[in-house]
This record gives structure tokens, sequence and C-alpha cells, in this order.
């Protein structure tokens, strides 16, 4: 309810960021710098292959956190969601240095970016439409985990919800190492001996009087 409510209230040219933090797990500076040739509707994935960055006053792309590129399912949900905002926002190109304020400029056709065509400052995002979205929803913004990344854990609660591994999880979030996933949402998990009675109780049933189905 909440995502949606954000949703709602956030300007109609950022709506999508939405989608891209809790339908694909992207970080803020991902989703600003996801690219329209970073998008296979066709083989139905994203490729994660670089962020925005700000480093003192000036932005810059660089690759995602950890250094690793990543594929990520593209759900049809964010696909229409997408192919819909690329029709309203068609992807413009941006310059921007590699890694450094001096780096090699390069060039990426962004599916997000500013009223002026340049490329999202996140603390200007996070200011005037990111915390005027929450208000607006009712949300109060008391630490980082109201902010964007809260996004990030909606989508991976989502996916474990439904029952998807950690090591898969991982992957999708460009976490390097599972352990860290499983130590971070270990909380959404659901219970483990839940699951063992409903692993006992689908094998075994309770329909003949000793408990064990005939087959």
């Amino acid at each position: 309810d909440q995502v949606r409510a954000v949703h709602a209230a956030l300007q109609d040219r950022y709506k999508i960021t939405i989608m891209l933090g809790a339908g694909l797990g992207m970080r803020q500076g991902e989703a600003f710098g996801l690219a329209v040739d970073d998008i296979d509707f066709l083989g139905h994935v994203v490729h994660v292959v670089r962020q925005v960055k700000l480093l003192r006053t000036r932005l810059c792309f660089g690759p995602p956190k950890g250094g690793n590129s990543r594929d990520v399912p593209l759900p049809e949900s964010v696909a229409l969601a997408l192919a819909q905002h690329i029709q309203q926002y068609p992807p413009t190109p941006i310059a921007l240095p590699w890694q450094s304020r001096a780096g090699e400029l390069v060039t990426a056709k962004l599916v997000v970016y500013s009223a002026g065509k340049t490329a999202v400052r996140r603390t200007a995002f996070n200011r005037w439409a990111w915390q005027s979205a929450l208000r607006q929803a009712g949300i109060a913004q008391t630490s980082r985990e109201d902010g964007f990344h809260a996004l990030r854990h909606f989508y991976a609660s989502t996916l474990l919800d439904a029952g998807e591994s950690i090591v898969a999880l991982a992957e999708y979030l460009g976490h390097s190492d599972p352990g860290f996933t499983l130590r971070t949402y270990t909380h959404l998990m659901p219970s483990s001996q839940q699951r063992t009675r409903q692993a006992v109780d689908g094998v075994l049933g309770s329909a003949s009087p000793d408990g064990i189905q005939t087959a």
C-alpha cells in the first residue's frame, strides 16, 4: 500500500523509478543510470551495468556498487511500465565522465532524466521529489530505510515470500556474498518450522487414518 501511495504521489517523469526499485531491486543510482539499450524486452531481462554517482558536486557514471554488472529478470508489469514511460519520455543521450571528475566522457540514452534533460542528481531528487511524495502519501521519513532503498527491501521480501532462493536473490540484488543477503533478509524468510510442516504434510498428507495417503 505504501509503495502504491508513493508511486501515485511522485511526479510523472519519476514514477518509473518506483518500478525499477520495487520491481527490479535496483539501487537509486542504478535507476538513474539505466539506458534504453540495457533493456532486453524480448529476452525479458534488464542489464544493470552503470549507475549515476555524485562526486562532491559533479555527476559521473560508474559501474554498479561492487564493480560488477548483473542481469535481472524483467517482469511483464515492469516491462509494460517501462514501455509506457519510454513513449512518454523518450530516452535522451547524456554524457558524463566515467568514474571520476576527469574521466573519459561516456554517453548513454538514459530512461530517467530531469526536466532539463540532465542526469538526475540524487540530492535534488530526494529533497524535492521523494520527500514530497512521502509527505503526500502520509509516510514520515525517519531514516535511510524510508528512502529509495526501502524499495529494494520490498523487492527482496516479495521474492522471498514467493519462495525464491537466497542465492538467486543475492544475484539479482548485486550482492557478491549470498551470506550477506541471508543475514540482511533472514527476518523476512518464512518460518523454517512452518516450511517443515508443510513439506511433510505435502508428501504424507492426512487423508487416511494412519496419516499416510495411499496411491
